[in-house]
């Protein structure tokens, strides 16, 4: 019986982590789609570039290597 609440338990967090990371990514997906309509005209080609730079940032700073990509 406890072990079974700890699979329920271990199973919940879980999956609310990745309903949080999903509503995230969802918010920062619509900023960056009104950031598109309103200064670049709906122009999605600027906040895309930007983002792939800002990620590979994000990627490589911490320990000077983008080893994170092989992961995927």
């Amino acid at each position: 019986m406890v072990e079974n609440k700890l699979t329920l338990n271990y199973l919940v967090k879980n999956i609310s982590v990745v309903i949080g990371l999903v509503l995230i990514w969802r918010g920062i997906w619509y900023v960056l789609d009104a950031t598109d309509k309103l200064i670049f005209g709906g122009s999605h080609a600027w906040t895309a570039l930007g983002g792939i730079i800002i990620g590979l940032l994000i990627l490589y700073l911490p320990d000077k290597d983008l080893k994170e990509i092989e992961k995927l």
